[in-house]
């Protein structure tokens, strides 16, 4: 049921209600009347030989029968609404019609037969919401003012559920907007758009308009108008590579403002590509998204005033320093559950916000040792997992071994038993075994590695041993039969409900993980191998999606009770688990540079309880940095000093180093450097040049000839750029040389380098201090990628140490990073 227009209906009567009975001959109905007493006295009145412990109807609506101006209406007026909806009246009073059909009437008359019979909402924005519209607003309006001639962008780092739609209108609202373009690589979210616009009041007359009636554009009006569809339906081209025709007129408008929705699979790109790879073609190309190649942020064909992008997980435009902080709004996992914890009073809006816990356990030897490999050397789910075959006929590879995982997770696994047995009460609670968790995992959902394991779990399951699952309805959500997207959901919804068997599993290896919400699923289990924290987390959140339901008795149809207040995460590959909760925590909260304390907040609303084959504990954040390190080695670790984000080479960045002399000079005196100037030059011409033609190809058509001497100019500049950005990198290598070399721990490596050691630091890297602080002011380094290549560099050079009895930190009292430093405290807590 929708929230109500009024925060506490009690105090007002008289009422308009709606009740179901049970019995078969009003099965769909609902009986509408009108009372000046309480409602439930009222109801009870119709059943007076009934006792109250043995009633078969329910209270479903209970509202105001005032409209704004005062005045009372009566039951025969919601039922002419009701009839002029379409509803068809029966056995006198009785509709056949749903609740949200009587509260849609109700909202008619009461708003003057609102000409919108879908707007069921009047909620406010919660505090979040309103201070990311107010702190975007205020960028917006300084940036028009400090520079009119560059249009401002602005992003939302807001995970799932935030309402990032409703909250965009309340911007559009607020900026006095009137031309709203929604672009995204998920056409399946168009649904959510469409109806918080025209489901809430506040938007009262605005137009929603896609590409099915997209010549409603060419109509004059002085509402706002939100226009909606993918990269593909208004930036695809025709055969020839125009603009297809019916797309003109979203090319012609100057729009107030274009939202990039659901952003983080735009700059995925290649990498969104690799992670939905274990589906046939159709739920692929729909996992990543349409029009994934006709992207091009620096070469939109589309004019605007403002820039919005939207994303939960938008790690790369963060990291690579794409936005900076005055340009993000964060809303975290942490965030939220922080102010549901501090909520002052009654009406908490993020009670329903169930809290997530992670429960990771390292399978016993005799299960892991026959499957080694991975990126560490380690367990590989995605071996374990494997299977070949298709429906009946899948069957995995290792299957004794996953019979003998599918014993564990229940308590049955006999060589685990003993052992069990010595622990006593400090045994591990396992999902299927422990009664704290059984209770509460009626549905989960399990992510495998792919189409072949999902039916070869089918198949295990459906074996006589396997009785205890066979009490599950087995969804199979993987394939083409499955459905492509939110296709795929209706078969789950209908086993969730089947009387005969109450309770769900759904095995999916990328159907579902992305884009909705399932209520009643209050756990997953992590069965297949990523490195990627976001694909982790947006499957993970998944089973976070509030669950209520109103209040099963008749005392209170308008009161809600939480159904599912916690949900778990279920991993089997602990160190993977624990490294990709350290990377989620760490590159998503920007305003903390100490790691530890940034995996402290995560984890402080996020419980993580780890079995490492001995004992189940809690883990505190110096525990998840140590495990999540503990799997790395010096090859590995010497990769994190190669990588491209330690170093920029966008051309704001180039242009700053162009207009410098003496930073040209400086990083020219770099062995490999010597033509450093031409070629920086070039790149930025280049880049330029591109862009611009690509603008005047989206307004006319090029020649083929034309076209290939575009794509080898791209070709050459993104060349160029990438060997600048390997030189520079080269540079970075030297780094980890020089902490080798010096024996300073206390102070951030940048005070050693430009106080304590400048002629070593110069000897190691080619490079005087002050040159390397002229770089870092222009922005050459990301500091904050560096900090964590710094902290990670000097947990394992301790590590190595210890084995000598060595230990430089006796007489320190700080542990320097790059540009910060950590007391001796909290860095030894981390050994």
């Amino acid at each position: 049921m929708p929230k109500k227009f009024f925060s506490d209906p009690t105090d007002i009567n008289p009422r308009i209600y709606a009740y179901e009975d049970t019995n078969p001959q009003y099965k769909g109905l609902l009986k509408v009347g009108y009372t000046s007493v309480d409602v439930k006295k009222r109801v009870a009145q119709q059943y007076p030989t009934l006792r109250p412990g043995n009633l078969p109807y329910r209270i479903l609506v209970d509202e105001p029968a005032m409209k704004n101006d005062g005045s009372i209406f009566s039951d025969h007026e919601v039922h002419k609404q009701l009839q002029k909806n379409g509803f068809i009246k029966e056995k006198g009073e009785w509709f056949r019609c749903s609740s949200e059909d009587v509260v849609k009437a109700i909202n008619s008359i009461i708003y003057d037969n609102f000409q919108f019979e879908n707007s069921l909402y009047k909620f406010s924005m919660r505090p979040e919401q309103l201070s990311a519209v107010n702190k975007t607003y205020k960028y917006f309006n300084d940036a028009k003012k400090n520079e009119p001639k560059k249009i401002p962008h602005f992003l939302w780092n807001a995970k799932m559920r935030f309402g990032k739609t409703f909250t965009a209108y309340q911007l559009a609202k607020k900026m006095k907007w009137k031309k709203v373009l929604i672009l995204t690589f998920k056409p399946a979210v168009e649904n959510s758009w469409e109806e918080d616009l025209i489901n809430h009041i506040d938007f009262k007359g605005w137009k929603f308009i896609t590409h099915k009636n997209i010549i409603d554009l060419n109509k004059k009006s002085s509402d706002p108008v939100v226009c909606f569809g993918s990269f593909q339906n208004f930036l695809g081209k025709n055969k020839v590579g125009g603009i297809k025709p019916k797309n003109e007129i979203v090319h012609a408008i100057n729009w107030d403002c274009v939202v990039f929705d659901e952003y983080h699979y735009g700059a995925w790109r290649e990498r969104a590509k690799e992670l939905f790879e274990n589906e046939e073609k159709d739920e692929n190309n729909f996992s990543i998204g349409e029009g994934m190649d006709y992207f091009d942020e620096d070469a939109l064909p589309i004019t605007t005033s403002h820039y919005l992008y939207l994303s939960g997980t938008p790690f790369r435009a963060i990291s690579t320093g794409e936005f900076i902080e005055d340009q993000i709004f964060n809303w975290t996992y942490s965030d939220e559950q922080r102010e549901k914890k501090n909520w002052k009073g009654k009406n908490n809006p993020y009670d329903s916000m169930p809290q997530m816990v992670l429960m990771t356990y390292q399978l016993p030897k005799n299960l892991t040792e026959i499957i080694k490999g991975g990126e560490f050397d380690e367990f590989d789910l995605n071996t374990f997992f494997a299977a070949k075959g298709l429906g009946k006929n899948a069957k995995f590879t290792h299957e004794s071994e996953v019979q003998k995982w599918l014993d564990l997770i229940r308590g049955e696994y006999l060589e685990t038993s003993l052992d069990n047995l010595k622990l006593g009460a400090k045994k591990p609670p396992l999902p299927f075994k422990d009664t704290r968790l059984l209770g509460l995992l009626n549905h989960t959902l399990w992510l495998l590695p792919n189409v072949a394991s999902c039916f070869a779990m089918k198949n295990l399951i459906d074996q006589k041993q396997n009785l205890f699952y066979q009490n599950y309805n087995i969804v199979v959500a993987a394939g083409s039969k499955a459905g492509i997207g939110v296709d795929a959901l209706p078969p789950v919804r209908k086993a969730m409900v089947d009387p005969l068997k109450s309770k769900t599993i759904t095995l999916t290896c990328q159907k579902l993980t992305t884009g909705v919400t399932v209520k009643p699923w209050s756990g997953i289990f992590m069965l297949r191998n990523t490195s990627s924290p976001e694909m982790y987390f947006q499957a993970a959140f998944r089973v976070q999606g509030p669950w209520t339901e109103k209040n099963p008795d008749n005392k209170s149809p308008n009161q809600t009770e939480i159904i599912k207040k916690q949900c778990f995460i279920f991993d089997f590959a602990l160190n993977r688990s624990l490294r990709l909760i350290a990377d989620y925590s760490c590159r998503l909260n920007t305003d903390e540079d100490n790691p530890e304390k940034k995996v402290k907040e995560f984890i402080n609303f996020l419980p993580v309880l780890a079995y490492d084959g001995m004992s189940m504990t809690q883990v505190d954040a110096a525990n998840v940095l140590d495990i999540a390190m503990s799997g790395t080695s010096a090859t590995l670790l010497a990769k994190r000093w190669e990588s491209a984000l330690l170093v920029n080479v966008d051309n704001d960045t180039l242009n700053r180093l162009m207009k410098n002399q003496k930073a040209m000079d400086a990083l020219m005196s770099i062995e490999g450097f010597r033509s450093l100037n031409k070629e920086i030059e070039t790149i930025i011409n280049k880049s330029e040049l591109i862009k611009k033609t690509k603008q005047e190809a989206n307004k006319k058509d090029l020649s083929d000839k034309k076209r290939k001497e575009l794509s080898d100019e791209e070709k050459e500049y993104k060349s160029l750029r990438k060997k600048v950005q390997e030189k520079l990198i080269k540079f970075a290598t030297r780094v980890p040389i020089f902490m080798y070399l010096t024996d300073y721990r206390e102070r951030s490596l940048k005070d050693i380098i430009l106080k304590l050691e400048p002629d070593l630091f110069k000897k190691v890297t080619g490079l005087k201090v002050e040159d390397f602080e002229l770089l870092i002011s222009l922005n050459v380094f990301n500091s904050s990628i560096m900090n964590d290549a710094v902290y990670k560099f000097k947990r394992y050079e301790d590590s190595s140490l210890s084995y000598s009895g060595l230990n430089k930190h006796e007489k320190d009292k700080n542990v320097g990073l790059f540009d910060t430093s950590v007391s001796i405290k909290e860095f030894e807590i981390l050994q």
